[in-house]
């Protein structure tokens, strides 16, 4: 778009220029129209706006085909599941998470992730037909019947994933999350319901975008890093301890061997010696006799 508007502003300033020499000047309108086309042609105007123009239809034609597909609540739920799976793929290593496999005594949440604190539960079917429907609307009572609706549809979802998810005593965090693959939702919540989002936070349920569910990803993943960090220096430290302990021992056994047997071996060997310098002078003194 931004593209276009300079390239429209560019012809404008071409025609007031031309508008301006005309006044001043006596030029036919041939040479200005053979001017205009050479221009355009050496220019590449056209061939960037119909390069734009595709663009722009592409661009709404896949806003057309996820629009039509979030209608369908199965379609909505699939590319819900897929949208979280890539996010916590692309941040976090397959150790770290599972998708669609049974945890906390057969639960089976869309998604989880092993933290320092417990399995994090997430689950990415919204109820979204009745904010679909409040959209839609075209009467401000209807907007307002189908907000209501969606607003008691969004209580029982988090009811339901407080009930389901958060059980610390089969191995959870006391959070759990609720995914919205869209950041308009999660924003009209943000404004409309707010109260309603803060009184389930107090209670575990933490409702997340994509963007925001990313950037709590990357601080778990940062927390994960960290424990493994400190038990990984546990490690080291554990190993010093016992090399402490070994050096110790075999400093003891040097001591022992070298403060008592090497100095009692010394004075047994130089009585050794003095006896057999004794014996020798015998043996001396006998043969100078003979």
């Amino acid at each position: 778009m931004l593209t276009v508007i300079l390239l429209l502003s560019i012809l404008v300033l071409l025609i007031v220029l031309l508008i301006v020499t005309l006044r001043r000047s006596r030029v036919r309108a041939e040479d200005i129209e053979a001017v205009l086309s050479r221009i355009w042609q050496a220019s590449g105007v056209a061939e960037k706006i119909g390069e734009v123009v595709t663009h722009a239809r592409e661009i709404k034609g896949i806003h057309r085909s996820i629009e039509q597909m979030l209608r369908v609540p199965a379609a909505r739920g699939a590319f819900g599941e897929i949208a979280l799976e890539t996010i916590l793929s692309d941040q976090l290593p397959p150790d770290m998470f599972g998708v669609r496999e049974k945890v906390l005594d057969g639960k089976i949440p869309d998604a989880h992730i092993r933290s320092t604190v417990g399995i994090i539960c997430i689950d990415s079917k919204f109820p979204l037909e009745n904010y679909r429907k409040m959209v839609e609307a075209g009467d401000s009572a209807e907007k307002e019947t189908f907000k209501k609706n969606f607003l008691r549809d969004v209580n029982g979802h988090l009811k339901k994933i407080l009930s389901d998810y958060i059980c610390p005593d089969k191995g959870s965090a006391d959070f759990a999350f609720a995914y919205i693959p869209s950041e308009g939702v999660y924003w009209f919540l943000v404004n409309e319901a707010y109260p309603l989002l803060r009184e389930y936070a107090k209670k575990g349920v933490q409702v997340v975008s994509p963007l925001t569910l990313a950037h709590k990803v990357e601080l778990i993943k940062a927390g994960v890093q960290a424990k493994r960090l400190s038990q990984k220096a546990e490690e080291v430290k554990q190993d010093i301890i016992r090399l402490s302990r070994a050096f110790s021992a075999v400093d003891g056994m040097w001591r022992v061997l070298y403060g008592t047997h090497m100095r009692n071996l010394q004075a047994k060997a130089e009585e050794l010696n003095s006896a057999y310098q004794r014996l020798r002078e015998e043996f001396d003194r006998i043969s100078n006799l003979e």
